[in-house]
């Protein structure tokens, strides 16, 4: 896919600091989504010092025994590239590829963080998090997350043939969109409470974070303190209606928004 020349004016520029994007959901059965992604790779994850990468990259990841399929391994191999240049890229496990481990991360030469995680780019201090663990209204999730995210039940799991992992997993993906179409668009959305306390545990006022598809920018005033939270888009640009975002950084510490062809698109 190539980038507009129309939009070259206002495509990230060399002095970017770190690149944020999430949700691309990559998988064979969405090759345009795929070509889109490695497009940024090459075209705008060069430009930057950093790249965060902060959840659901993957579709599934079943576990790092599965890294040399063809698929998953033209994502390593571009992601690889980007490192071996000087570009340090972090992970940030989301709810459908957190079984991504060690040995990923070494082929990549990624770093894996926690959820959430703090830290400071061109002096603005920032948290970083999937997303998921703030929707606290949808209990059912809540619960399944926790059982899953627990390391005894992923030894176990991982301890399974990589094809009945795989099994099991495209079961519970069936079973997930089912139970969405049964819940309402506010359960599936993070919780104010759970925002406010995660900013004042990290003492931060700018939260980036994707998980729920919808992508906005929210200004908060409460108790004298101003704070922003950037949510970043899904990436679909096989349906009907493509779209994916990314936020850019820069050296200042403005943060930007681009649309998938690297057109700005505001705040």
């Amino acid at each position: 896919m190539t980038i507009s020349s129309s939009a070259s004016n206002k495509q990230a520029q060399p002095a970017t600091a770190a690149l944020f994007v999430s949700d691309l959901h990559l998988q064979a059965a969405m090759p345009k989504t795929t070509e889109a992604f490695l497009n940024f790779l090459q075209t705008q994850a060069t430009k930057a010092r950093q790249l965060y990468l902060l959840g659901d990259i993957f579709e599934a990841w079943a576990g790092d025994d599965d890294i040399d399929d063809a698929y998953n391994r033209q994502v390593v191999n571009e992601l690889k590239n980007i490192s071996r240049r000087g570009i340090a890229v972090f992970w940030i496990a989301g709810n459908r590829d957190f079984l991504v481990g060690e040995q990923f991360a070494k082929t990549c030469g990624i770093t894996l963080l926690s959820d959430p995680f703090v830290t400071t780019i061109s002096d603005r201090l920032l948290v970083l998090t999937h997303g998921d663990a703030y929707c606290t209204d949808d209990a059912a999730y809540m619960q399944f997350r926790a059982q899953v995210r627990d390391a005894e039940w992923q030894r176990n799991f991982l301890a399974l043939p990589l094809m009945q992992r795989k099994a099991i997993i495209e079961n519970l993906r069936a079973g997930s969109r089912a139970a969405q179409r049964d819940k309402s668009y506010e359960i599936m959305d993070v919780n104010h409470e759970a925002i406010t306390g995660l900013f004042e545990q990290t003492a931060t006022a700018t939260m980036i974070h994707g998980h729920t598809h919808r992508p906005a920018r929210h200004d908060y005033q409460e108790d004298g303190k101003a704070r922003v939270r950037y949510v970043l888009s899904d990436w679909d640009l096989d349906g009907t209606a493509p779209r994916g975002d990314w936020l850019a950084l820069d050296m200042n510490g403005v943060i930007r928004r681009y649309d998938f062809n690297g057109i700005e698109i505001g705040s």
